[in-house]
């Protein structure tokens, strides 16, 4: 029967005549030598170019990687060997080496050695590291020397192949041939060792059309091969499968089994005649290279033919030798390592007399069958003899091991019981590609698999899936693997057999509810098993997977393909190897199962007993298990992570415990999340201390301004300053009031445009100073012309109407400012204060100018608040009208030093603050302690030509226009001052400090303020209360209070 071997194409290229082709031992690389000259290296995973070479104006016959050396090296027809480095282009070495063409290169597998053969009769041995010297010449070929390769299992010879008809035997240290192998009528092109140890075989390839197997120890002609119509140019045996590949001038590649030397299969891709074949060793890959071009194949799987039984013993073969060794307990002799190689002792086991493309325990582990060449051996797993066999292309064992089935043809499936053929058998209308055993037996086709019972042959149900493997639990759980994902169905045993008992008709589909579905998990399956109800399994993503209840966690990754061999309770460990049967192991505790299983099936309590008996260790993973479960709860108490039992805390409202590990791991952003989680669960005191230490400016920023904590704004304003968050910090001066921290802080950052603006609106004291160093600045940048435009107060009276009024409410709201602040209680009686016209009210007072005793009072120094304000203070707004002249540029309202107004608080309940957002118990802020009109904004100065500007010229407006203004963000990190005490002072008059953070819950919903903080460099705030007088049952509240009487502007300028 053939070996059925998949042929898989990896890469497809036309070019010139190819000549030789090598693959790189680690690399993705395929080395191709061409007619023309050249030398390329391709990626045969990528399908790209990845390296050229222009070695010679002459073809290139021979190439070949010396990966230890990072050199390739080449033989052309100018009979010259080329040494380049392949990752540097560099030309090492390039010598005359023989007296014609240069057929073959050949290097040794560990000595710094390399022979070549030329049409010259010679071949040539070159030490690299001897400069490349020529140590030996060997004699003895009549005809041109095709073909050289050294013995894979004796290093010290080599054997070479010639067009004088013969194969000579050579050794290192001798000059002339140990002996000859003449057999072949015509030249000999090609040859190549068997690889195995269990042959001392070689084969080789002539003009005679025919491929021969020699025995080079008896130095006799084992087969001769026939089939080729042309010159066979290429042979060799294949260093992993039991396969010959021979090449020919007919265009033809035809594969031969090793054992049986039956002609297996016949390539053709229509590229003429083939010259090079090349092989990966540890891959089933084969590059081949044609007349016009290069391909490159992989043959069949590359899963191992291995096998582990419960108790730890592992067979495997290598071609037809059987090991075996055992896993020792790893808790008796050596502790495992996840990842580290198990080192296992090594036992010959026998040989089989099939070539084992798979091995198979049976599920008692007392029975391993071998199956391969269209047959299968069943031997004793310890004496390893012989229990039975016959032809089948498949075979699978029942859950008892004394049933088993195989698959004859796409027709037959044959069941047996204690190995004896059963009366039933399985004869399927369509094609039966595949069958699988375990609790069911399953026969697959191209698009669908049909369940069968054991012991009836009867269909139990089928599954419209196009399945690549089954896999069963001992629980009548199923996994069903397909190309892109797998299944995990339920066998309802039960139901099914109530269903036969009935007496029911069996249905060609079987029985519908015989099988619940459970769950599809998006993974492609390479290989499985079960422990209990979880499923363990690696992918081809090279991932070590298990799932439970549809829950799936990785335990490993890995660089290369790797397969399960099973699951040792004894040891708690999973073992896996790799293609070359490298064993390695990880940890899967029985008890981290056995818990996931009862949370699964909600038996808490079973899982509270066992939990205590899993491996600390293993409490992440089973706290993750948890919280994909929804039971964050018991993560939080079983989690040992800190950053995953943080994220718990957070999430469940348990802020202490959140808190407490913020405090060991010192992360800023640690404290930004607990401060957010605060200020939504209420608790301001906590938010308040987690944002100063995550130093979250703006965080704080909106808590001091919604409660009112002047002694708060007062603080972030020195930190902010000292941590160059510019924007933070003029913010908070601007609604404490402080107009002479804005300007400095303008200044400062370089904004003295926007520092006469802002002193143009809201400190019209500060004017000439700013002018003056706008002017300063203007002129060091050479604009001279900018600078004589710009107009100051002192100089240009009549472009600054009503300016000695703003100068006059300006001292008098600093004064108001100084002496304290406002009882949040009267917020009733002040909430209209915003529409005053302060200015117009002076005026009115005194028509005929500030009189001498007010107009030469200085504004009172700042002081720091020491106290609650008990004497309230009238906020203002100027209402000032485009076409007004007289109307005053600027005020400064609503505010005093210590947040004037900042505490009044409306009854109304509000809903919990959100993070960043205008939020409830605002303070009443100067942000816009006069609505400034588009007239007075643009009082602030005057571009005009200085012969215009006439001194005691009336003027009714100005213009004002900067080109020095520039709007930028200026924040960065700095260290803050020791955080003050929780909550400080509250400056809520009436509201105990203890009760502060309920008293935050009455809001001000209707007011609103934007501040801007992305870098523009602009800050707008806007407060805008609607109609609360009818909230209040303040008796003093006047209904109309468009006007101040004039107690109340003595009171205001005095």
């Amino acid at each position: 029967m053939p070996l059925r071997l998949d042929i898989k194409r990896k890469l497809s290229n036309r070019s010139d005549r190819v000549k030789a082709v090598d693959y790189h031992p680690t690399e993705p690389w395929l080395l191709v030598a061409l007619y023309n000259g050249s030398v390329h290296i391709w990626n045969y995973e990528t399908q790209a170019l990845v390296k050229t070479f222009e070695v010679s104006e002459l073809p290139v016959r021979t190439a070949k990687f010396i990966a230890r050396k990072s050199w390739i090296v080449t033989g052309s027809d100018d009979m010259q060997i080329r040494v380049f480095n392949y990752n540097t282009h560099e030309r090492v070495i390039s010598f005359d080496a023989h007296a014609d063409f240069i057929r073959m290169i050949a290097v040794h597998h560990t000595l710094p050695y390399l022979i070549s053969a030329s049409d010259d009769y010679f071949i040539k041995l070159w030490d690299w590291e001897k400069g490349w010297r020529n140590i030996m010449t060997f004699e003895g070929h009549t005809d041109l020397v095709m073909h050289v390769a050294f013995n894979p299992k004796d290093s010290n010879t080599f054997a070479s192949a010639s067009m004088d008809r013969t194969i000579k035997i050579w050794s290192l240290g001798s000059r002339v041939p140990n002996y000859t192998l003449d057999g072949h009528k015509s030249g000999v092109n090609c040859l190549d060792y068997y690889h195995g140890s269990d042959k001392p075989y070689l084969v080789s390839g002539a003009d005679d059309k025919t491929v021969k197997i020699w025995d080079y120890q008896n130095k006799s002609c084992v087969q001769t091969l026939d089939g080729h119509t042309n010159n066979v140019s290429i042979v060799c045996f294949h260093p992993e499968l039991p396969i010959i590949v021979s090449g020919s001038e007919d265009g033809t590649v035809r594969i031969w089994h090793a054992n049986t030397y039956r002609l297996e299969n016949t390539l053709n891709y229509g590229m003429e005649r083939v010259w090079a074949v090349a092989y990966l060793k540890g891959s089933n890959d084969l590059a081949f290279g044609y007349d016009e071009g290069t391909i490159a194949i992989k043959l069949g799987r590359e899963e191992p033919a291995v096998s582990m039984d419960a108790s730890g013993k592992i067979i495997w073969a290598r071609h037809s030798e059987i090991q075996t060794s055992n896993i020792k307990a790893s808790g008796e002799e050596v502790h495992l390592e996840d990842g580290e190689q198990v080192i296992l002792p090594v036992k010959d086991l026998g040989s089989c007399e099939i070539y084992p493309q798979t091995l198979q325990h049976s599920p008692n582990g007392r029975f391993v069958v071998v199956c391969g060449d269209g047959e299968y051996i069943i031997y004793t797993a310890l004496a390893w003899r012989n229990k039975s066999f016959g032809q089948a292309l498949e075979f699978v064992w029942a859950m008892d091991s004394n049933e088993y089935a195989i698959r004859e043809s796409s027709s037959s499936v044959r069941l047996f019981k204690s190995f004896k053929e059963k009366p039933v058998s399985i004869r399927p209308s369509y094609g039966a590609e595949a069958i699988f055993g375990g609790a069911l037996l399953g026969v697959r086709s191209s698009s669908f698999l049909i369940f069968y019972d054991w012991e009836t042959a009867l269909p139990v149900r089928r599954v419209d899936a196009a399945v690549r493997n089954v896999l069963w639990s001992e629980s009548d759980l199923v996994a069903i693997a397909s190309e892109e994902s797998f299944y995990v169905l339920r066998f309802n045993r039960s139901a099914y057999q109530a269903h036969i008992e009935s007496g029911a008709q069996v249905q060609e589909d079987g029985f519908e509810a015989a099988f619940e579905f459970v769950t599809e998990i998006s993974e492609s399956v390479r290989t499985g098993c079960w422990v209990g109800d979880c499923f363990i399994y690696t992918n081809v993503a090279n991932r070590l997977n298990y799932v439970v209840g549809g829950q799936v966690a990785t335990l490993s990754h890995f660089d290369n393909n790797m397969y399960l061999l099973g699951y040792i309770p004894r040891d708690n460990r999973i073992y896996i190897c790799d293609k070359n049967l490298a064993v390695m192991s990880y940890s899967l505790p029985l008890s981290l199962i056995e818990y996931q299983t009862a949370v699964i099936r909600n038996d808490m309590e079973h899982a509270a007993r066992v939990l205590p008996s899993v491996p600390v260790d293993q409490h992440n993973r089973i706290a993750r298990f948890l919280e994909g479960r929804g039971l964050k709860e018991e993560a939080l108490h079983v989690s040992t992570d800190t950053e995953h039992k943080f994220e718990l805390a957070v999430q469940l409202g348990h802020l202490d415990i959140a808190y407490e590990i913020a405090k060991t791991a010192a992360h800023d952003q640690k404290w930004k999340t607990i401060g957010d989680a605060a200020l939504s669960a209420w608790k301001f005191g906590l938010a308040e201390e987690c944002l100063h230490r995550a130093r979250d400016f703006e965080g704080l920023l909106m808590i001091y301004q919604t409660s009112g904590n002047a002694t708060g704004l007062a603080e972030l304003a020195t930190m902010a300053v000292e941590a160059g968050s510019n924007n933070i910090a003029f913010v908070c001066f601007l609604l404490l009031g402080q107009t002479e921290q804005c300007v400095d802080l303008l200044i400062h950052t370089g904004r003295i445009p926007e520092a006469a603006l802002f002193a143009r609106t809201y400190a019209p004291s500060q004017i000439n100073r700013v002018v003056a160093l706008w002017k300063a600045s203007l002129e060091s940048q050479g604009k001279h012309k900018s600078a004589e435009a710009l107009a100051e107060p002192t100089r240009y009276p009549n472009l600054f109407s009503d300016f000695e009024y703003g100068l006059t409410a300006e001292m008098g709201f600093k004064r108001r400012r100084d002496r304290g602040l406002v009882s949040a209680g009267e917020y009733v009686e002040w909430k209209d204060s915003l529409d005053w016209d302060v200015i117009g009210q002076i005026k009115e007072r005194y028509p005929n100018g500030i009189p001498p005793e007010l107009s030469q009072q200085q504004p009172s120094a700042l002081t720091s608040p020491d106290g609650l304000g008990s004497q309230s203070a009238q906020s203002m707004r100027s209402n000032t009208s485009l076409n007004d002249p007289y109307a005053s540029t600027s005020t400064l309202a609503k505010s005093d030093v210590n947040g004037s107004q900042a505490a009044l608080i409306s009854p109304v309940r509000s809903a919990s603050p959100a993070r960043r957002t205008p939020s409830p118990n605002r303070m009443i802020s100067p942000i816009r302690a006069a609505q400034t009109s588009p007239a007075s904004v643009s009082n602030a100065a005057s571009f005009s030509q200085p012969s215009v500007m006439q001194p005691q010229q009336h003027s009714q407006s100005g213009s004002f226009v900067s080109n020095q203004s520039k709007t930028s963000n200026v924040s960065f990190e700095a260290s803050h001052p020791p955080h003050p005490t929780l909550l400080g002072k509250t400056h809520l008059t009436g509201i105990a400090t203890d009760d502060r953070p309920d008293g935050l819950s009455d809001s001000l919903s209707h007011l609103s303020l934007d501040v801007n903080t992305t870098g523009t460099g602009s800050l707008r705030g806007d407060m805008d209360f609607e109609d609360f007088s009818s909230i209040g049952n303040s008796t003093t509240a006047n209904d109309d209070l468009a006007a101040l009487n004039d107690d109340e502007i003595d009171a205001l300028l005095m």
